[in-house]
């Protein structure tokens, strides 16, 4: 479980495919607290630890993960947003975050608000999904690469979210342009409601 708060970015240093499988291998400034069999979030995506040596840390992505995320598309030397689990006695800052991508969403415009940006994506809109709440309301949360955010504007298949400057620096959002494609994770709350929403009209 994850907050979306994202601690930093952690930098690809090498990539091994095996069969259908693909281990990332990364490099963070707190590889040394890390654990074998400990949860980290990648770009949202709740991955496993299974290997640490030399300063870095190797996760591995089966093909379920990597058909239903961006993870497939990165290359050595990018960035990767990176949280590890939240604590239960602490504070939650974002909204809950499971790890567990539901689509993937691509960039269409990235626009200059005066020191802040505002990020349109779009994302591909399955009528059925959306009756088990898969789809943004506004001012509804969204996890867009591992970020908690806010969403602003949202249509059937699009919606937009303003980024400050520190979140600009410190996420890989400030390398995402138009065309980007970023991992989404719709508000586990808005599933439960729609699915007892179903239920009940069903009986």
């Amino acid at each position: 479980m994850f907050s979306g708060i994202v601690e930093e970015t952690a930098t690809v240093i090498a990539i091994e495919h095996e069969l259908d499988n693909i281990h990332f291998t990364l490099k963070c400034s707190f590889v040394d607290e890390l654990k074998i069999d400990q949860s980290v979030s990648h770009n949202g995506v709740c991955l496993t630890v299974v290997k640490i040596s030399n300063g870095t840390y190797t996760v591995t992505a089966m093909k379920e993960t990597l058909d239903r995320s961006n993870l497939g598309l990165l290359n050595v030397g990018d960035e990767v947003n990176i949280e590890r689990s939240m604590k239960m006695e602490g504070l939650l800052d974002g909204h809950i975050v499971q790890g567990h991508i539901d689509c993937t969403a691509h960039c269409t415009n990235v626009e200059d608000a005066n020191g802040s940006w505002i990020y349109t994506f779009m994302y591909e809109f399955d009528k059925e999904m959306a009756k088990k709440g898969y789809f943004c309301v506004d001012k509804g949360s969204v996890s867009v690469n591992g970020v908690s955010l806010t969403v602003c504007n949202p249509t059937h298949n699009s919606f937009q979210v303003c980024i400050i400057p520190y979140t600009h620096s410190i996420t890989n959002f400030h390398n995402i342009s138009p065309g980007t494609i970023v991992n989404l994770e719709f508000d586990i709350l808005g599933k439960y409601i729609a699915k007892y929403s179903s239920l009940i009209n069903n009986n």
